[in-house]
């Protein structure tokens, strides 16, 4: 084991993450444990982990926020940094992370990386994409994951101190896989809202993705990121109608297909 490496567990969960496992996981070749918690990928994912010297876990998959509770809980060491299969560690991070943790003191139990987000080959800026701060470097008994099996977050008993390395974020592949991640995004929300008893509204499916527009393309000037921009917060907008289209189709199956209740 190379010397250099630091005592940190880096954790990534997978699926069919073929393509995007090597870059991920050789930007946390500093790490001394690395963890790929997978899903069921058919791709040859865990083989190119494998490969890398991770150590590939597979369980099926039921809900984001589970999958990196399960990832956390199986790392070794005192400090835990978790990463996505389409982010990357960059240089200037894991340069700070290696003086940042060995000077934490005992009342920091996390620190926040700020994220550049990439979409349609072009750095977004504005658009309420940046700044993005993401608490990723944890004391492992100190922190969990929100059960939510969409929109999981970390969470942390302690201080949370700020690093100013970025992980870089490419979110998806091209527009047929940005469609795709919010098929699948919009029936978790779905499906956990509805169990919580939120129904679907006209308002909901026409007012708030038009809200959405106005805010990130308008508000937070998502136009200053050109027509990149422009197919983001479009896309936006389309995911906060599809979402709700999503929980009104649950609300048709169960039979009831109005409803009064808001929530953001």
């Amino acid at each position: 084991m190379d010397d250099d490496q630091l005592e940190v567990s880096a954790t990534i969960i997978t699926l069919n993450e073929a393509d995007r496992i090597r870059d991920a996981l050789e930007s946390v070749a500093f790490a001394k444990e690395r963890i790929v918690v997978d899903g069921g990928s058919t791709d040859g994912t865990c083989d190119i982990a494998r490969a890398l010297g991770a150590t590939v876990l597979q369980r099926p998959f039921d809900g984001f926020g589970a999958q990196k509770q399960f990832a956390l809980e199986q790392a070794r060491f005192e400090w835990v940094l978790a990463l996505d299969a389409d982010e990357r560690v960059s240089p200037e991070l894991a340069a700070e992370i290696h003086r940042r943790v060995a000077a934490a003191p005992g009342a920091t139990a996390g620190f926040l990386c700020p994220r550049r987000n990439h979409y349609l080959g072009r750095r977004i800026r504005h658009a309420g994409w940046s700044p993005d701060l993401k608490l990723r470097l944890v004391r492992r008994v100190r922190a969990r994951w929100t059960g939510d099996p969409v929109h999981e977050a970390l969470v942390v008993d302690g201080d949370v101190e700020r690093l100013e390395g970025a992980i870089v974020h490419v979110s998806h592949r091209g527009l047929a896989d940005h469609l795709r991640k919010i098929a699948l995004y919009s029936r978790l929300w779905a499906g956990a809202a509805r169990g919580r008893g939120r129904r679907a509204r006209w308002v909901d499916l026409v007012l708030r993705p038009l809200h959405h527009v106005f805010k990130r393309y308008l508000l937070h000037q998502g136009f200053r990121d050109g027509l990149p921009g422009l197919v983001l917060c479009l896309m936006g907008a389309f995911h906060v109608f599809f979402k709700y289209a999503c929980l009104f189709e649950r609300q048709l199956q169960d039979g009831t297909p109005r409803g009064e209740r808001d929530e953001d």
